[in-house]
């Protein structure tokens, strides 16, 4: 049984791959090989791209991440700006800098927010980033709950599922009232491949009990609604996203189940306001402006059933049908 979009996590197993790799990236005429140059002195910063980028590849960080930065920041050529924003990445993370490594990447995603190189170097930026904080946790606390956490999803991310859940399992009997782990354990037995109907009353059972040492985790609740609405059941899926969508008011995808149950249960009324904030909560969703549609059609509001119709529409190419004779 696969539960819709259940809430996303990160599992931080290592990086992906160095910085370095990202020198082959940087085009030939914006970083060409010079011969060693000195560090540069208080007025570094006005120094050219084409400097900085080649003082920071013969190994000279320190010295080149004023000029490299005050580039990037500043009004200039884009291609200058780009090569140099790459450059100061692979330097900060060389003398492993995390807060200026985070300002550049800050400057590049505003500046270069559309930009498919730009936006790969920073995947990378932020996995190596993640190995190496989690690498920290693993050195200063390796018998912490977090650091087993971790450990426990990388598990999870190779695919060891059974040794993940014993982990888990070893974290109860060490605290059994440690909020969050009936959660993980519920959503690694959803996860499983090929899981069959007892993994999936298993897991109901971890989220229950989940519920009983948190009752404010918005997480467990929504996947119980989802498991009631895919079951056919939505009578018993609605308090479980109403409770959602209390807990976390940002919870999209709550508010969006819990509309879709109440439009199933012919409760159009009950159904526009959580259908309301899906729209405004995922605005690329079109079966929340679909759902809309069709609760302000049997509510004889035409007018704005036609224009949610017509954004779905928009969305999917599909034609957009008569309000009136909606099903």
């Amino acid at each position: 049984m696969q539960i819709s979009r259940i809430i996303r996590i990160t599992l931080t197993t290592g990086c992906l791959a160095s910085l370095g790799l990202y020198a082959a990236s940087l085009p030939a005429q914006q970083a060409p090989s010079r011969p060693p140059a000195a560090a540069p002195s208080s007025g570094g910063t006005a120094m050219t791209a084409e400097k900085a980028v080649a003082l920071a590849e013969q190994g000279h960080c320190k010295e080149a991440l004023p000029a490299l930065r005050h580039i990037v920041s500043s009004p200039g050529p884009l291609e200058g700006r780009r090569t140099a924003g790459i450059a100061g990445l692979r330097c900060t993370m060389a003398i492993d800098n995390i807060d200026a490594t985070l300002d550049f990447a800050r400057l590049l995603n505003h500046d270069f927010s559309n930009d498919p190189e730009i936006l790969f170097v920073l995947v990378h930026t932020y996995s190596d980033l993640s190995g190496r904080v989690a690498q920290d946790l693993a050195q200063k606390a390796p018998h912490s709950v977090p650091a087993e956490k971790l450990n426990a999803e990388a598990l999870e991310m190779q695919g060891k599922w059974d040794e993940a859940q014993t982990q888990y399992q070893d974290m109860l009997t060490k605290n059994p009232n440690e909020p969050g782990i009936h959660y993980l354990i519920g959503r690694l037995l959803l996860s499983k491949p090929q899981g069959d109907d007892a993994a999936i009353q298993q897991a109901k059972q971890e989220f229950e009990k989940e519920l009983q040492i948190d009752p404010k985790n918005a997480g467990a609740e929504y996947i119980l609604g989802e498991m009631a609405k895919q079951a056919g059941q939505c009578e018993e899926a609605v308090p479980h996203f109403t409770r959602a969508t209390k807990l976390d008011p940002t919870f999209g995808d709550a508010y969006l189940s819990l509309g879709l149950c109440l439009v199933a249960l012919k409760q159009w009324e009950a159904s526009l306001s959580p259908l309301q904030t899906a729209t405004r909560l995922e605005e690329g969703n079109p079966a929340a402006h679909y759902n809309l549609a069709l609760a302000y059609s049997r509510l004889g509001r035409r007018d704005e059933a036609e224009k949610e119709f017509a954004i779905h529409h928009k969305m999917t190419d599909k034609p957009a049908p008569n309000p009136g004779s909606a099903q």
